[in-house]
């Protein structure tokens, strides 16, 4: 093997400030994206539980049709797809202003917002009956009910299962570099492709995805015990 490792092409030259864009860039699509699956999932998830039919019908329809399509697809969807149909002074705003960064953003928030349902969905089936029936025993709506009493408790269970959809939502955003968005998979191959150091740069994205995920699981597992309700949630490792 003639192979001669160089790490130093990390951070000379562009490389350094390359990874450290990618990180940053990462962080910003995943966050906003989370922000977006938490409250999609949040109100389909609810919605598939409430005694209305046409709003359950309305919430499945958005699981099965989001979640049943690759993510991949819903990229070239939002970034080839959706900009047409938008009036000319927006598409002009959005490619001003990164385009393909909104575009993976919603592609990720709609995405992981279905997965995310079925999560919120599981947690309140998981709360016992004569939670919502004390609910409207007190003389809440069930509006009420679900708002104050229903989702807070679910949200504190559902605390595992959305650790991992976190998680697979901070990996899935490598996808949006199909479209341009210069995530840190998107740096790391710049830098392979400008250094021709493949192992040191995709060792070097692989580390920083490891580091960031272990971050927020770490963070999750701390949420989980502080949050966890004696009873109804084991107290996490």
């Amino acid at each position: 093997m003639n192979y001669q490792f160089q790490w130093g092409v990390l951070w000379s030259g562009q490389s350094g400030s390359w990874l450290l864009q990618g990180v940053l860039t990462t962080l910003g699509i995943s966050a906003l994206a989370w922000i977006l699956a938490a409250a999609l999932g949040i109100l389909s998830g609810a919605l598939r539980t409430v005694p209305w039919r046409p709003l359950r019908a309305a919430a499945v329809f958005y699981v099965e049709f989001f979640r049943n399509v690759p993510l991949l697809v819903w990229m070239f969807f939002w970034y080839f797809g959706v900009p047409p149909l938008l009036p000319r002074p927006v598409q002009d705003w959005l490619f001003n202003h990164g385009a393909e960064f909104w575009a993976g953003m919603f592609a990720l928030g709609v995405y992981h917002g279905a997965r995310m349902s079925e999560v919120i969905r599981s947690g309140i089936q998981s709360i016992p009956r004569t939670q919502f029936e004390a609910s409207m025993a007190m003389g809440l709506t069930t509006f009420q009910a679900y708002r104050l009493v229903i989702v807070p408790i679910a949200l504190r269970l559902i605390v595992p299962p959305a650790t991992n959809e976190s998680l697979n939502l901070l990996k899935n955003s490598s996808v949006a570099l199909t479209i341009s968005v210069a995530e840190l998979t998107f740096q790391t191959r710049q830098i392979e492709t400008y250094t021709a150091k493949a192992i040191e740069a995709l060792t070097a994205g692989t580390l920083i995805y490891l580091v960031l995920c272990v971050s927020i699981a770490a963070v999750m597992a701390w949420v989980e015990r502080r949050f966890r309700i004696p009873g109804l949630i084991a107290r996490g490792g």
